[in-house]
């Protein structure tokens, strides 16, 4: 049994208002959420002057585990996650071997059990020659079926038109696609490479080599087939404002069968940070410059774009430090995200309110999401307390990833979680983990 909680006297960040509250946490869920709420409890917590919000729902992350452990494990990532006021991810396939079967998909599920402080879900791989495997998804136990329509970790690209088409139109849940024309991709590489030499490329080319085109005509493709063929898609990590055509804002998020995802990384760098970070910020789709950076907010305050997550992608600082042809694209974001959007807040560019919408409560709605994402009686009891006033500097001692490092490593964040209930649990609270009980597996309402 969890321990009853008690929080008292939150600024409680819920569906578009801010308001000062108590919430009773009893057996994992939201038992009680009112003015002045006179009971005892096993744990109380006296919230005066923080905000209480939802705890994030990360959409796209990569933990890394089974076979890649030396950059990250379930555990590892699980607990900065939390410490970053994430109760639940989404993880994906590009593990060794690939979860591209129902009984290796199910082997992370258990390994989840066992070691995850948040509750978590995996996606189901897709490659050009298992769809009898995809096919067998549970749509209500599985949060979707990972595409990479551009190669990238892992190596799973799937290219064959018919197997596409196959997979939009029988697919019985959610598709998330990464969405990267490899053939442009790879023509642009040679040209770069026939240019300067393998030795003289740098990161600052990765976003010509992954350029505009090659994210526009692989997303367009995507949006066509599922338009065709009916499919719920959600194109993960837009990184350009000429693909913000092909998403509109005119129906409710629970109504959509097209949704799109923006990370916080390409929110917030540009390409004149690779000057500075080089291989730190090399990531698939890769940052690109100003304009494409400027543009993505306002198509995310305007409800083209749907949810903001990290695609969390560790390596290690050997791995990166490699010339740019050889350093693995992608960087450990997920302890840092909700701090990355409070720097946006205190740039007066996003409320708090938004925030919650974006980070919470549209990822519950996007994936149909079971009692969760929102501080309603009755829910899981998924929580963070947030003082988004206090300082404190990102330095190796308080860094999480199993990797040991962060792009923002230095820098001064304002803003930071208390605590963190998962599940009912409290997981964090006051700098120190608690493991007691792990998280839960997350349910979904399916798609019938």
């Amino acid at each position: 049994m969890t321990k009853t909680i008690l929080i008292r006297n939150a600024r409680v960040v819920n569906q578009g208002n801010i308001r000062e509250r108590d919430v009773y946490v009893r057996r994992g869920r939201i038992e009680r959420i009112d003015r002045a709420i006179d009971a005892h409890a096993d744990i109380e917590i006296d919230a005066k002057g923080h905000h209480l919000i939802p705890g994030i729902i990360d959409d796209q992350v990569h933990f890394r585990e089974p076979g890649l452990t030396h950059k990250a494990t379930i555990a590892s990532e699980s607990r900065a996650a939390v410490a970053g006021g994430v109760t639940s991810f989404m993880e994906m396939p590009n593990v060794q071997p690939p979860a591209v079967t129902q009984e290796l998909l199910e082997a992370k599920y258990q390994i989840a059990a066992r070691t995850s402080l948040a509750n978590y879900s995996f996606f189901m791989g897709a490659t050009n020659d298992n769809l009898d495997e995809v096919l067998c998804t549970d749509p209500k136990r599985v949060c979707g079926i990972k595409i990479f329509m551009g190669s990238s970790t892992g190596n799973m690209l799937v290219d064959d038109l018919r197997t596409l088409e196959r997979l939009f139109a029988e697919a019985p849940t959610l598709i998330a696609t990464h969405c990267e024309d490899e053939t442009t991709v790879r023509e642009n590489l040679e040209r770069y490479r026939q240019r300067y030499g393998d030795d003289y490329l740098k990161a600052s080319h990765h976003p010509r080599i992954r350029n505009v085109r090659a994210c526009l005509l692989s997303s367009s493709l995507a949006v066509d087939l599922a338009r065709r063929l009916g499919t719920r898609l959600h194109v993960l990590h837009l990184t350009t404002r000429d693909e913000l055509k092909l998403f509109d804002n005119h129906l409710p998020l629970a109504q959509k069968r097209i949704t799109a995802e923006v990370c916080v990384h390409h929110l917030y760098f540009h390409s004149e940070h690779y000057g500075r970070l080089g291989n730190l910020i090399k990531c698939n789709p890769a940052i690109k410059n100003k304009v494409h950076r400027d543009a993505l907010l306002p198509a995310l305050l305007d409800n083209i774009i749907d949810v903001v997550a990290t695609d969390h992608a560790p390596h290690t600082l050997e791995e990166k430090n490699q010339p740019y042809l050889q350093a693995p694209s992608g960087l450990p974001l997920v302890q840092h995200g909700l701090n990355v959007m409070l720097e946006l807040y205190h740039a007066g560019k996003i409320s708090l309110e938004k925030i919650v919408e974006k980070m919470c409560h549209a990822p519950a709605i996007a994936f149909r999401l079971r009692e969760r994402g929102f501080i309603e009686e009755g829910y899981w009891a998924d929580l963070a307390l947030v003082d988004v006033e206090r300082r404190w500097k990102v330095a190796p001692a308080n860094i999480l990833y199993k990797c040991g490092w962060s792009p923002f490593e230095g820098h001064t964040f304002r803003g930071q979680v208390l605590s963190t209930i998962v599940s009912g649990h409290l997981a964090w609270h006051e700098g120190r983990f608690h493991e007691g009980k792990m998280g839960e597996r997350l349910e979904f309402e399916g798609w019938s």
